[in-house]
């Protein structure tokens, strides 16, 4: 691809994105379940949980995310630190995530809580906020303490709350939830968090980004993984080096159009 045609690519991109990073995207969005809350923390294990079961048809996302905030109460932080977790039954949360995923990933949470007080706290205690892949070793450094805190890295096959191997994963989810975290354009994303910048972004990439991606000859990489992550965020931090992920916006909005732009 050209430059040239690289530069009419971003405006076109550019004003997708103005179209689609309005507020009232929000109400059709998983982002609205963390958007409740005013505490950093609430803020924070909501866009982690929600992210986690955000796959699949988005009614059903939404749906069940409200069942799992109920599950929680309301209250997500007060939930983490003194809920009664084990009370959390064994039914269907979520397509393949069930109560025990959700018990799994909650006892982790309790102890990252208790211990370092908040996700960015932790983020910024292990390293992440200053790593150049911030998704992939929060990643890691968050498997670490839900292994630790189960006595385990495992259920009943590999984790649905995070890959067991993140290194080489798209990351999809948690990008999403860092996305919500770290953005502050005070439109969509909530921007709460200070330690991380913008810029550190990587597009969350699903199937439907990936497809809408290479139609548009903004990635060649066939797989989506976190080489794929890697090659189309270097393209779009080309059109905006300070908020690459703006486009994610963007890539929905030319997916809705049939990937014409």
């Amino acid at each position: 691809m050209t430059e040239a045609d690289l530069s009419g690519l971003k405006t076109k991109l550019d004003i997708l994105a103005g179209q689609y990073n309005v507020p009232s995207f929000a109400e059709s969005d998983p982002v609205q379940f963390p958007r409740r809350f005013s505490d950093k923390r609430d803020i924070e294990i909501s866009s982690l949980l929600t992210s986690t079961i955000a796959w699949g048809r988005r009614s059903m996302i939404l749906a069940d995310a409200e069942k799992l905030h109920c599950l929680l109460g309301g209250e997500p932080l007060r939930f983490v630190l003194d809920g009664d977790i084990e009370a959390i039954g064994e039914g269907n949360i979520h397509r393949t995530f069930f109560g025990r995923h959700l018990r799994y990933f909650l006892r982790g949470l309790r102890e990252l809580y208790r211990n370092y007080g908040s996700l960015e706290d932790f983020a910024v205690a292990t390293g992440a906020a200053d790593s150049e892949a911030a998704a992939w070793t929060l990643a890691e450094n968050i498997n670490a303490v839900l292994c630790r805190a189960n006595r385990s890295c495992r259920l009943d096959g590999p984790s649905r709350c995070l890959p067991d191997k993140p290194d080489k994963s798209a990351l999809k989810r948690l990008n999403m939830a860092l996305r919500w975290l770290v953005r502050r354009d005070g439109i969509v994303d909530i921007g709460c968090w200070e330690a991380l910048r913008p810029s550190q972004l990587f597009i969350p990439l699903d199937v439907h980004s990936g497809n809408t991606s290479r139609a548009l000859g903004l990635l060649t990489r066939r797989q989506n993984d976190r080489k794929a992550v890697e090659e189309l965020t270097e393209v779009l931090r080309r059109f905006n080096p300070d908020d690459p992920t703006v486009y994610d916006f963007a890539l929905f909005g030319a997916g809705e159009a049939g990937e014409e732009v």
